[in-house]
């Protein structure tokens, strides 16, 4: 997978843990990798300060918090999904097969 694109699913399931409570680096690292990711303490702390940055999430110590702006893009975020997964997520067909 592409740098950029398991970034961006990086941080969604960073909204969505954040979402589900408080969170910082040292429990968001095994998370991710429990998911398949292979990331290093710098890479969860970078992504989370680009949270931050957008306004996504608030840091408080070592701690970070979903905001309002945060939940709003998660929920548009689920939204998008819901349908995207029913687009993707059926069998793929073959290259130069159509139909």
């Amino acid at each position: 997978m592409r740098a950029d694109v398991q970034n961006l699913f990086i941080g969604i399931h960073m909204l969505y843990q954040a979402h589900e409570k408080d969170l910082t680096i040292i429990e968001m690292q095994p998370i991710l990798e429990e998911l398949g990711y292979r990331v290093a303490e710098r890479e969860v702390k970078q992504e989370l300060e680009r949270l931050t940055q957008e306004n996504f999430l608030t840091a408080h110590g070592e701690g970070y918090s979903i905001t309002g702006t945060g939940i709003e893009e998660f929920k548009a975020i689920q939204s998008k999904l819901k349908v995207l997964c029913t687009e993707v997520l059926g069998p793929v067909k073959a290259a130069g097969t159509t139909g």
